[in-house]
């Protein structure tokens, strides 16, 4: 979700990667319709006629912006993958993806995009769904596996379950930011996860946890002077 080291490929002309970059960040902070190739022209010390030279127009720039982004974020999917076997921390792998993101005062990228749909060409609204298609089949993959091998718990359809994490996880980074709150997004990230984790599942449904909440409140301390008084019995 933040800016990630693309994997090895032919070297891309330094100035188109410099407006991707510009252009991104000003997206995840303001949004697409927020700023101007005139913005991005001031920043890079270059021309809107260069701009125009690069990215013919600003919904080709935005389509660019899209692919790079999803083949980025493909990328790290992969590596959560590979560099982690277990379910349930692949799962919170995947969240810490955007808690990164928002501790950098950026936004997921598309879903600022999202936000803006209506407005967008329609092929950057094409990307952007194939974009979500991508988190969205990967975790349901994930949570098949998980499954599979009961390390985590899913009610329902795997695909329904992933589609309510992406939505839930983009919305709450939208709330989050407006707090300028990080903490609020982890909180309520783990909400999320928390059940789905099949290990903590079982340990909160098994019979030694459910005895101990059955006992109800914890018991009245008392002190040792006092304690001693009552197996004394009363005074006269």
């Amino acid at each position: 979700m933040r800016r990630m080291r693309p994997a090895a490929q032919p070297p891309a002309d330094p100035t188109s990667s410099r407006i991707l970059d510009v252009a991104e960040r000003l997206v995840q902070t303001r949004g697409f319709n927020g700023f101007s190739y005139a913005d991005i022209a001031l920043e890079l010390g270059i021309t809107k006629a260069s701009l125009h030279y690069h990215f013919a127009t600003k919904a080709e720039l935005g389509r660019r912006l899209i692919a790079r982004y999803s083949e980025q974020f493909s990328q790290a999917l992969r590596g959560i993958s590979e560099r982690l076997p277990a379910a349930p921390a692949r799962l919170r792998a995947y969240v810490k993806l955007y808690t990164d993101v928002l501790s950098d005062e950026r936004m997921c990228l598309c879903g600022m995009l999202a936000a803006e749909y209506s407005t967008l060409p329609a092929a950057m609204q094409s990307a952007l769904r194939t974009f979500f298609e991508l988190n969205e089949a990967w975790l349901a993959d994930l949570l098949e596996v998980g499954l599979h091998d009961g390390t985590l718990s899913v009610s329902g359809r795997s695909a329904d379950a992933a589609r309510m994490l992406v939505g839930a996880l983009e919305g709450e980074m939208l709330v989050a930011r407006a707090y300028g709150d990080p903490a609020r997004f982890i909180a309520a990230a783990e909400l999320l996860v928390a059940p789905l984790d099949g290990a903590r599942a079982r340990v909160r449904s098994s019979p030694r946890a459910r005895t101990g909440a059955a006992r109800g409140a914890p018991r009245r301390l008392r002190s040792p002077r006092l304690a001693r008084s009552a197996r004394a019995g009363p005074r006269p």
